[in-house]
């Protein structure tokens, strides 16, 4: 067996590799013992003089990881472009046409999804040309479906950002005597809008919005995904509440993705 040096290691980056020889198993592919206990020996005097070496391997492991997420992550956002952008019953903020649309998933009772709010609101209020779907991810539990379903009613009555506004700005829970109260406010036709709340068709909606969020590798609120000229393959997940700033930026890097 060729003699295992620590630059050898270091520079073509065999740590996992040669980890993988000082398992019982590499005895079995063909390493003797004298041999699997001459990697031990290298292994131990390289990490004790540059212990630098694991941390650079770890990084390096989790560098490829991210890059593999991202990958697999704009794939997925291809596959799914069609959910994500033109389907014409999602509810729309801003303009219809504009270059750049940003998907929010977002569930009314999130914190971090209130925190976002009145960021995007001051984003479109700065630039007219850009598009927000609003996709319902009621991940909260029992009070997050009602207010969800409410939204998808009151979108049916040309009043869904008014709720939605309503909502994300709500200190306590949207319980059906809070949602009565907020649609009333905002002049909806509440005993046509509880109703159309127990719609299976609204349900649906909902599910859908679920499996789409799983399929994307969202797992909470709320999660956006900016796309620009560029099309689907050139959008980003961005997960988590954002600032305006950052909003500003995500939105010039999609229109610089042509």
């Amino acid at each position: 067996m060729r003699r295992i040096s620590h630059a050898l290691i270091l520079c073509l980056g065999l740590l996992p590799l040669a980890l993988a020889w000082t398992t019982p198993a590499a005895t079995a592919q063909g390493l003797t013992e004298a041999q699997r206990a001459e990697v031990v020996e290298v292994l131990r005097r390289a990490l004790r003089d540059d212990p630098s070496i694991l941390r650079d391997a770890i990084v390096a492991l989790q560098e490829a990881e991210d890059r593999d997420r991202s990958t697999a992550g704009r794939a997925a956002i291809v596959g799914q472009a069609d959910a994500l952008f033109a389907d014409a019953a999602d509810p729309t903020r801003g303009n219809p046409r504009g270059d750049v649309t940003i998907v929010e998933f977002f569930d009314a009772r999130c914190g971090f999804c209130k925190q976002l709010h009145p960021s995007l609101d001051a984003l479109l209020r700065r630039d007219g040309n850009i598009r927000v779907v609003m996709k319902d991810l009621p991940v909260l539990g029992p009070n997050s479906q009602l207010a969800a379903r409410a939204l998808l009613a009151a979108h049916r009555q040309g009043r869904y950002a008014a709720l939605q506004d309503a909502l994300l700005t709500l200190r306590g829970e949207p319980t059906e005597q809070v949602l009565q109260d907020l649609a009333r406010r905002i002049g909806l036709d509440w005993a046509r809008l509880r109703r159309e709340m127990d719609d299976p068709a609204i349900a649906r909606r909902i599910e859908s919005n679920t499996r789409l969020a799983q399929s994307l590798g969202i797992q909470g609120t709320p999660a956006l995904i900016v796309g620009g000229p560029g099309g689907p393959g050139a959008a980003v997940l961005v997960p988590g509440a954002v600032d305006l700033q950052q909003l500003e930026r995500l939105v010039a890097e999609a229109r610089g993705r042509r």
